[in-house]
């Protein structure tokens, strides 16, 4: 039990010193040893298993049943045909749910959550995957544990266990602990952290005694699982199909009874029914969406935005407002100080020439370094990008951070808070004490009760405090970044609370982030597709504004407001005018919640981003939730939809893009389906009402749905992007699946199929002399006519899907070759359907036989009736939006 252990023990049973890690060397060997540091997910299904559930439907059911009543009439071709179809439409299954499975399972490896780890004396981010029994891993505010750990150094820790002790409060670590009790519960054992537990408060680090399913965790894994759960687009199609199959069957149920009264064959119209239901009811319609959803949502990760809830790709597409904050998302993450300011001057950083600081820089910049917990080495830093940006100005002056590291140890700390906005350490050097705070300058000047002025502390005067605050104003105007330091000289260890009063103020440094290059375009794109871009920062409101208005997010002074200003307003006030506002300045994380909330009142569809463990709440409120994968916490992840794996602006942008483009192309593959199906109905009853023998006999039937209801389906959902989508303004989240006239196109497609398909069957009994209508007519003319119908039906469904992979665009706008995987879907059809009418054993299967010269222009022309009539309504739609 290692929380019986002191810490030396444990140090020396892992083999581990503290100050460096283990090796790379060493890691590799003990990951191959233990293994990954992953709890054991669900069983993966076998393909065998899948293969069954593919048959786990009623409706093969009732086909398994026409397959007996077929042997027992002797049509025994018929029933080996039926067979088949059975086993390809299930290994299709069984091919699209391995392929989404595939996509998932390489999205969860792509967001799989990080660990601070020392390794070879340098801290550095890995996968918690990677973490072996004996790394050192590094604790800090806002993540989560990656693996159960004896820990080895706690300074003000508390984590919240709730998820294995059920206590809401956090508790408090002490490495210097020692357990007598091997039996100690859990949260009894105040010298262990445990895996997935979230460090709340303060710092510290620990060794890792368990990984994956050692941890105590990974003890109860097997009594955690879950179901993936539907996204509300599939759960709609869902019923949708559901609806359409119960009206398949009420018209096969009628076809049926019209068949018996007409006195028609009984056992042949059995089979014919159930052929008909299985081909019009959209039963691929699920396994699509979650083919198209999952392999858009692989394609979005490697655009740098993992989706983690399914349900935020559907949401992308109504966002009408990005609610974005300022460093690392429209700016490059990259602060530099610029300047800093002391009662001596203001001085200008000159890295080319080094800039040799005086002694009160010298200290102003030892504080900024000592009161931080980033680490940079080899241009590679961890933590948040202003304290690297200190700890790199420290370089920039001279100054030996590792000697200065080493002779001043951190025995006490304040942690930083988003309401105090200071932070402060206890060193002691040499037996002496300071506290040195960095935070907001009106916070400090607020404290400080001295000012550094020529190496002596002297009483602060409001003239000093003034000097402080014009050369904070001038920084601002600049749109540089201020942060203030102070010190004061202690006795002894003292309490936190105690660590900022008295303070001797010493200096202010200004920094910038520049904007990123790309936002500016971004900014641009997203207004012209209906998004309104908003700023919500913590940074002043001149700063703020300075960087929004050169993106062009915002035009005057006056579309900024800041957290002060959102108090003064009423409720009332705030809903009124919050859709005026482009940046929200000096704000906590209260008042993003607050910000969301009125902006979602409006109607509006918001996206929010965020990195730290505050921002939770506002993440939760948005629509759609957007945290940091480089600067975020984990607590900031967990709590989002979309993770940015660059922290970049233009990357939500473009997620918005590809999430429009993913739910069209959902509603292409849609279309597509219940338009084809459409077409097999309306052929089917109108030609059995009128009295016609069947346009289609059951096998035919079956291999049009194996046909349609597969590849050409799953190729639309694959459909390039349209470049114009972010022209088009955000879709009405209420708005109806079938809105912007796709339902009436629908109808009106699969009317104009049955009718073409109609038409041909009637055209193969008119090549041969004969009507339909006639009462005895020789078996080759009703096979002709047949063989008519099947391939003028097939071929209309192939051509009409390149007519929908845009709604306005002509085929040769949209480029009839863009899409590959529809052209090889229509080549493939094309071919297997020549095969079936050239081979003597497949013509005599399927009752087909080989068209004349006019037979075969006939089907072409007719096949393409379909894709011409849409395009020519395309062609109007485009001249009314002309004029």
């Amino acid at each position: 039990m290692w929380f019986t252990r002191s810490v030396e023990d444990v140090l020396q049973e892992f083999k581990v010193d503290p100050a460096k890690g283990l090796s790379e060397a060493e890691a590799k060997e003990r990951l191959i040893k233990y293994g990954p540091n992953k709890l054991k997910g669900h069983k993966k299904k076998s393909v065998l298993q899948l293969f069954i559930e593919q048959l786990n439907d009623w409706l093969i059911y009732v086909l398994l049943a026409a397959v007996l009543i077929t042997l027992f009439m002797g049509e025994y071709i018929d029933a080996v045909i039926i067979i088949i179809v059975i086993v390809l439409n299930a290994v299709l299954g069984v091919v699209q749910e391995v392929k989404a499975g595939n996509a998932i399972e390489a999205l969860q490896k792509i967001a799989s959550p990080k660990a601070l780890v020392r390794r070879e004396g340098i801290v550095k981010e890995i996968d918690s995957e990677q973490v072996v029994p004996g790394d050192i891993l590094i604790l800090e505010t806002g993540r989560y544990i990656a693996a159960d750990l004896r820990l080895i150094e706690t300074v003000n820790l508390q984590v919240e266990e709730s998820a294995l002790t059920g206590e809401s409060v956090p508790s408090s670590k002490h490495a210097e602990q020692v357990s007598t009790d091997e039996q100690t519960p859990i949260g009894d054992r105040a010298n262990s952290a445990f895996m997935s537990t979230l460090i709340t408060y303060g710092r510290g680090a620990g060794v890792a005694v368990g990984t994956g399913m050692q941890t105590e965790v990974g003890k109860i894994a097997d009594i955690l699982q879950t179901e993936e759960a539907k996204t509300p687009l599939e759960i709609r199609l869902d019923e949708l199909g559901k609806t359409i199959g119960k009206l398949a069957i009420g018209i096969c149920v009628m076809i049926f009874g019209v068949a018996t009264l007409q006195g028609r064959d009984l056992a042949e119209m059995f089979l014919l029914s159930v052929s008909l239901a299985v081909a019009s009811i959209p039963e691929g319609l699920a396994a699509i969406v979650a083919i198209v959803l999952s392999v858009g949502v692989t394609n979005m990760s490697r655009h740098n935005a993992i989706i983690r809830r399914l349900p935020a790709v559907e949401t992308l597409g109504s966002v009408n407002i990005i609610c974005s904050d300022k460093t690392g998302t429209l700016t490059q993450n990259k602060m530099t100080v610029q300047k800093y300011f002391t009662l001596e001057g203001e001085v200008t950083i000159d890295r080319q020439n080094k800039t040799q600081p005086t002694e009160t820089g010298a200290l102003l910049a030892k504080a900024m370094i000592l009161c931080s917990d980033a680490t940079y080495h080899n241009g590679e830093g961890t933590g948040d990008p202003t304290e690297i940006a200190l700890l790199v100005l420290g370089d920039d002056l001279g100054l030996d951070r590792t000697v200065l590291q080493k002779n001043n140890k951190r025995v006490g700390e304040y942690a930083f808070d988003s309401d105090r906005k200071l932070m402060s350490t206890l060193v002691e050097e040499s037996g002496n004490y300071k506290v040195y705070t960095k935070g907001a300058i009106d916070n400090l000047l607020n404290l400080a009760t001295h000012v550094l002025a020529d190496g002596f502390a002297v009483p602060i005067t409001d003239a000093h405090k003034q000097q402080f605050l014009e050369a904070t104003e001038n920084m601002s105007d600049k749109a540089l970044r201020t942060l203030g330091v102070a010190y004061k000289p202690v006795d002894a260890v003292v309490p936190a609370e105690e660590m900022e009063k008295d303070l001797v103020l010493i200096g202010l440094v200004g920094m910038i982030d520049p904007p990123r290059l790309e936002v500016k375009a971004s900014v641009e794109k997203a207004r012209q597709a209906g998004i309104t871009s908003v700023m919500i920062t913590g940074d002043h409101k001149t700063t703020a504004f300075a960087i929004a208005h050169e993106l062009g997010i915002a035009d005057t002074i006056e579309q900024a407001i800041t957290g002060q200003e959102l108090e003064e307003l009423t409720q009332e006030e705030l809903d009124r005018h919050v859709n005026n506002y482009r940046v929200f300045a000096r704000v906590s994380p209260e008042h993003k919640v607050k910000i969301v909330r009125a902006l979602k009142d409006h109607g509006n569809i918001v996206s929010m981003t965020g990195d730290g463990v505050n921002d939770a709440p506002s993440l939760n409120t948005a629509d759609i939730g957007v945290a940091m994968g480089i600067t975020g916490t984990d607590v900031a992840k967990g709590a989002s939809d979309m993770i940015l794996t660059d922290d970049n602006f233009a990357t939500i942008v473009t997620a918005i893009e590809q999430g429009r483009n993913i739910y069209n192309n959902i509603k292409k593959a849609v279309i597509f389906l219940l338009t084809c199906n459409l077409g097999e109905v309306v052929a089917m009853v109108v030609t059995l009402l009128i009295g016609w023998e069947a346009p289609l006999i059951a096998t035919q039937l079956l291999w049009i749905n194996l046909m349609t209801d597969s590849l050409p389906a799953v190729a639309l959902g694959m459909d390039p992007g349209d470049p114009d989508v972010m022209k088009e303004k955000p879709r009405d989240p209420s708005e109806s699946f079938f809105a912007g006239g796709d339902g009436g196109r629908a109808v009106f497609g699969g009317i104009l199929i049955g009718a073409l398909t109609i038409f041909a069957f009637w055209y193969g009994y008119y090549e041969h002399g004969y009507s339909p209508f006639d009462k005895s007519v020789p078996t080759e003319t009703l096979q002709n006519a047949r063989t008519m119908a099947f391939l003028t039906l097939v071929a209309c469904q192939l051509y009409y899907a390149l007519a929908l992979r845009s709604p306005i665009k002509s085929i040769f706008q949209v480029g009839v070759f863009t899409n590959l995987y529809l052209i090889g879907a229509i080549g493939l059809g094309l071919i297997l359907q020549l095969l079936l009418v050239s081979i003597p054993f497949t013509q005599d299967a399927f009752r087909l036989s080989m068209p004349d010269r006019n037979g075969w222009i006939t089907v072409v022309l007719l096949g393409l009736v379909p894709l011409l009539v849409n395009e020519l309504y395309k062609l109007i739609l485009r001249a009314r939006q002309a004029t």
